[in-house]
């Protein structure tokens, strides 16, 4: 979610309300507990967690709970931060303890806030153009070898998943960074995407589509990126005015929501990949990198590898129409998915 004027002043309240706790909280050793996975189905809530990143999240009657492995902040709604004893990971699963549980079964029990949030916006960024190809390959299609530019397939699959996702939310800002055969930097995309206005209680999503190279030409499948939790970046205004002490929470505030954001964002599409084009191309899974694009928009964003153009038998379906229509098919899937739950999740019906 991108910061405005409202979603600033609850991380800010979120903020203070963690010093506050922080100074009566005593980290101990974790206390014997339930794995999140059985606690979910006790409690009937949804769960989603990430080994990889150790981050979890559950959601239940419009509550949001973001958790991480080995921290003891927990946040509630995004508005609100609690220390609690730290998860930790035994045997690939994550144990809460059962103060977490007692306060999760009060949490979930309670009104959820009326405020309504709702995705305004949308960048597509399709790599490369013009000047710059990106990978190139080669494929043997109908008998004559053709050349498969990276440049060419993002750019149909992204204008395709414009052209979807317009169609579905006329009310959403749904852009393009670039819709013809042009050149745009790195830091020009990152611009576009930074500079696109908001209304208070409206978050942006990054969407950038590549196709993959590789050495090896038997390398193949598709792949979703997003950036490792692990990274620091700022991703709040420092003209905001807050104390040098809150400036820092509120910023890791900030990018706790964008990571699991992101990585939600990541499998949704992974998973709707691997229905429209798993049988042709195998699903690579979700995968941390720092790329530059991901790392400087300051919102949830994602990078997804449709497949390799050095592999001759990818190369030759990434130069289909027919394939490409059902990768962008994937991608609006997932977004699409990952949308309708964060809307609804946070009290937002969109008009029918």
């Amino acid at each position: 979610m991108i910061v405005t004027s409202s979603t600033h002043k609850r991380f800010l309240l979120a903020a203070v309300l963690f010093f506050a706790v922080l100074s009566l909280y005593a980290q101990t050793a974790p206390k014997p507990g339930i794995p999140l996975t059985d606690l979910a189905k006790e409690l009937s809530a949804r769960v989603f967690w990430d080994p990889l990143s150790g981050m979890a999240v559950m959601e239940k009657n419009g509550h949001l709970v973001n958790l991480r492995a080995g921290d003891g902040l927990v946040l509630l709604d995004y508005r609100e931060a609690v220390a609690l004893d730290p998860p930790v990971i035994l045997d690939g699963a994550l144990i809460v303890s059962t103060a977490f549980k007692d306060h999760i079964e009060k949490f979930f029990s309670s009104a959820p806030a009326p405020v309504s949030y709702r995705v305004g916006a949308i960048l597509i960024d399709p790599g490369h153009g013009g000047k710059d190809p990106g990978a190139v390959g080669t494929a043997i299609v109908k008998g004559k070898t053709v050349q498969v530019r990276e440049k060419d397939v993002v750019l149909t699959v992204a204008k395709d998943l414009h052209e979807q996702l317009s169609r579905k939310w006329p009310d959403k800002n749904i852009r393009l960074t670039r819709s013809d055969d042009r050149y745009i930097s790195l830091e020009d995309r990152v611009e576009i995407a930074n500079s696109i206005k908001l209304r208070d209680h409206e978050a942006i999503l990054y969407v950038s589509i590549h196709a993959n190279a590789a050495f090896n030409k038997k390398s193949a499948g598709f792949e979703v990126w997003y950036l490792s939790p692990d990274y620091r970046r700022t991703v709040i205004d420092k003209s905001g005015g807050e104390s040098a002490e809150i400036l820092p929470i509120l910023n890791s505030m900030m990018e706790e929501e964008f990571t699991t954001e992101s990585i939600l964002i990541a499998k949704s599409i992974s998973d709707s990949l691997e229905q429209r084009i798993g049988k042709q191309s195998p699903n690579r899974g979700l995968k941390e990198e720092a790329w530059f694009v991901v790392r400087n928009a300051r919102m949830p964003s994602v990078l997804v590898e449709l497949g390799f153009v050095t592999n001759p038998g990818e190369a030759a379906l990434l130069s289909d129409p027919e394939y490409l229509k059902r990768c962008a098919a994937g991608i609006y899937t997932g977004l699409a998915s990952f949308i309708e739950h964060f809307e609804q999740s946070r009290g937002f019906t969109a008009t029918p």
